[in-house]
């Protein structure tokens, strides 16, 4: 006599615990990425030997010419430029101010020192030039 198993065992893979596992994977990523405050301008940095990481700013000003400086995403030009930086150091508290300074490898010389003058004249100390490594 032959005796029949009534529950007869149900053989399925659980696919819940894997994409709990890739979610907290993604979301991981998404809130350890370092997100680009620049706007999307084709620069070629100058390249340096000496090249070290700079540490990121709330603050990035990128020359493209005179009449197209950005501060962060916003399009200014020199004097505009002077105006905008003394306002948000009216706003902040006197601390070192830093910010980090993109030009293109093609940039005028005094363009360059026309943008520092005006970066030092509104209190920034710490300006970081952004190059490419070799």
């Amino acid at each position: 006599m032959r005796f029949r198993q009534r529950l007869a065992p149900r053989v399925e893979v659980s696919l819940v615990p894997m994409i709990d596992v890739v979610f907290q994977l993604v979301v991981f990523f998404m809130v350890s990425t370092t997100f680009i405050l620049t706007p999307g301008i084709d620069l070629v940095f100058p390249e340096s030997s000496t090249a070290e990481p700079v540490v990121m700013s709330k603050l990035i000003v990128t020359v493209v010419s005179r009449e197209e400086v950005y501060l962060n995403k916003e399009r200014l030009d020199l004097a505009s430029l002077d105006e905008r930086l003394r306002e948000i150091s009216a706003e902040e508290e006197e601390v070192t101010r830093t910010v980090v300074l993109e030009g293109d490898r093609g940039m005028p010389y005094d363009l360059l020192v026309s943008v520092l003058d005006i970066l030092r004249r509104n209190g920034y100390r710490g300006i970081n030039l952004r190059t490419r490594e070799q």
